[in-house]
């Protein structure tokens, strides 16, 4: 049997920053031994590219770094038309890889369908924080970490073998698992509602519960992803919830604390509440279903949904990584907060309507129809968040930390149309109608776009640069 060769990719927007993340994973993969083909899915725009390009020719790597940029991603799009032979399907297409998080990140399973591949975002970092006096976990407890300021001691930088975490179990049945893996039903977390991806409240810590259940032993690990430490994944109204809670604050763009892992152990699970595609790995033997390629920021719920299908598993690895979350080319806070509630909106219509489940999709139900019950329940939110803000405004004592807190409600106000409910529930019926349709259309057209890069990528390669770094090889050998 041919071993499916393994690929690193990182989606980006931001190619200022990514000869950072090259740097570091080149570095860790080769301390580990590891030869892994590097790729660079970059939307920036021309422009963007035209300037910051160079930037990688610069840097030094052991392991041979390919790019696909705006040039490459036309060239595909235009295979791919041709080759569907219907020019009424190319606006179709280019939704499908629009430039977005969900969009970009379908490049990335067509130019590796065949093969596996592990992703990190441009701003991830091969290496976790751990508390230096790792505590026990419990039983059915996978892992457990706290949310600290960033200066506070008792936490150190520790490296791990990325690549063959994700060797070790990516498309592996459940009985070929390691041994120290954990199996189970689905994970649950103490902070959050994983169906939803929803806060429960802010708190410092938290921990992972593995729920009991039969894994089957035939079924295949499709997904898999590290832990996180650093940023942790959570909402946006749980950064508003820090900078409440920091007297000393003055922006809420500004993280001060780090969330640090006191301990962790691997597991499989038949369902997955918690992917997280930043930290990800992907067995695309076969081919996988789409990312949403919207621009909300839940492209990855399809796979929530879709691992649920009987012999398909996922697992959380035994390695972790680190979020260092920049604000750069990111979208304010105020804007980030209305998108997840509309993401909240969306997840629960899509999962309470699901129909069917397939090899590279999903059905569901939900026409993008939205009642004046929903828009209150938003409105209804949003006027909580802006009472918790005020509530602070009274309370503070110090003048700048007053006209912070007011400038940041001022900015939530109109990000939410003002909370003029007509004004509000027209445009959100228009944002869930448009992204709906777009999901529907990306589902249904997705399998032949498959079966097109399969057959491509078999006879000659996607359109894509080999980036000019120059080689570290001469280094290696000295050392």
């Amino acid at each position: 049997m041919t071993q499916n060769t393994l690929y690193f990719g990182i989606p980006t927007n931001r190619l200022r920053d990514v000869s950072d993340t090259v740097t570091a994973y080149d570095e860790n993969f080769w301390h580990n031994g590891h030869s892994v083909p590097i790729m660079i899915f970059d939307d920036s725009s021309i422009a963007n590219h035209e300037k910051y390009f160079p930037n990688l020719e610069e840097i030094k790597t052991y392991n041979e770094v390919f790019y696909i940029g705006p040039a490459e991603k036309e060239q595909f799009i235009g295979l791919i038309c041709r080759r569907l032979r219907d020019r009424k399907l190319e606006a179709l297409v280019r939704n499908l890889f629009r430039p977005s998080y969900g969009g970009n990140r379908n490049f990335s399973l067509m130019y590796t369908i065949g093969d596996h591949f592990v992703s990190s975002d441009d701003d991830m970092r091969p290496f976790a924080l751990i508390e230096d006096s790792p505590e026990s976990l419990g039983e059915g407890e996978i892992s457990r970490g706290k949310l600290i300021n960033r200066r506070a001691n008792g936490h150190t930088r520790r490296s791990f073998d990325i690549i063959q975490s994700f060797r070790d179990i990516l498309g592996k049945t459940a009985f070929e698992a390691p041994s120290n893996y954990e199996r189970g039903e689905l994970l649950i977390d103490s902070s959050m509602d994983l169906e939803s991806n929803t806060s429960l409240g802010f708190v410092r810590e938290n921990s992972l519960g593995l729920q009991a259940g039969k894994v089957p032993k035939h079924a295949l690990v499709k997904i898999a992803q590290t832990f996180r430490t650093g940023t942790n994944d959570i909402d946006a109204v749980d950064y508003l919830s820090i900078f409440l809670e920091d007297e000393s604050s003055l922006d809420p763009e500004a993280l001060n604390d780090s969330y640090v892992l006191v301990n962790f152990r691997p597991c499989v699970t038949n369902r997955n509440w918690r992917m997280d595609c930043g930290v990800a790995g992907y067995d695309n033997s076969h081919g996988l279903p789409p990312f949403f390629p919207i621009r909300l920021r839940f492209e990855d719920y399809i796979y929530r949904l879709w691992i649920q299908q009987p012999n398909v598993i996922s697992a959380h690895v035994d390695s972790a990584q680190t979020h260092i979350k920049s604000n750069y080319m990111r979208s304010p806070l105020a804007a980030e907060i209305f998108n997840e509630s509309i993401c909240s909106l969306l997840k629960n219509k899509i999962r309470m309507t699901l129909s069917r489940v397939e090899e590279h999709g999903i059905q569901f139900d939900y026409d993008g129809y939205v009642s004046l019950q929903d828009s209150a329940d938003l409105l209804d939110q949003a006027n909580h968040l802006l009472d918790r803000i005020a509530k602070a405004a009274q309370e503070t004592e110090a003048p700048d930390r007053v006209i912070a807190l007011k400038s940041f409600s001022e900015n939530l106000r109109r990000s939410l149309y003002d909370l003029e409910p007509d004004f509000f529930q027209q445009n959100v019926s228009r944002i869930v109608s448009e992204e709906v349709s777009l999901i529907k259309s990306a589902l249904e057209l997705w399998p032949t776009l498959l079966e097109i890069a399969y057959f491509q990528r078999k006879g000659k390669a996607l359109p894509m640069r080999r980036v000019k770094t120059k080689a570290k090889v001469a280094q290696r050998a000295a050392s």
